[in-house]
């Protein structure tokens, strides 16, 4: 599935995850979230552009949620980065 792990993969610098590496004082993300937010909005891109993949996103991320669920602050950073991976898609399609 080379369209989900492209999403999944720059999924976690839209969400600013790599620049918080750069920080040495600041909090981080924890792992576990940092891959919720990327699986998500694969998921989202895939579903979007109808894709397949949606089961594989689907089980990754109820096994990094482990019974938890996505906070109102995660959900919109996952559609906000989302709009914009699927704007770039589209401003691309239309050179």
């Amino acid at each position: 599935m080379p369209w989900e792990t492209l999403f999944h993969e720059i999924a976690p610098i839209l969400c600013g995850h790599v620049s918080e590496g750069a920080l040495a004082d600041g909090e981080r993300t924890p792992r576990n979230l940092r891959e919720i937010e990327a699986e998500a909005v694969a998921l989202i891109c895939g579903e979007s552009l109808g894709l397949d993949g949606a089961e594989y996103c689907r089980g990754y991320l109820q096994s990094w949620l482990g019974g938890d669920v996505i906070s109102e602050k995660s959900a919109q950073k996952i559609f906000h980065v989302t709009d914009q991976i699927l704007k770039a898609g589209r401003a691309l399609m239309c050179v």
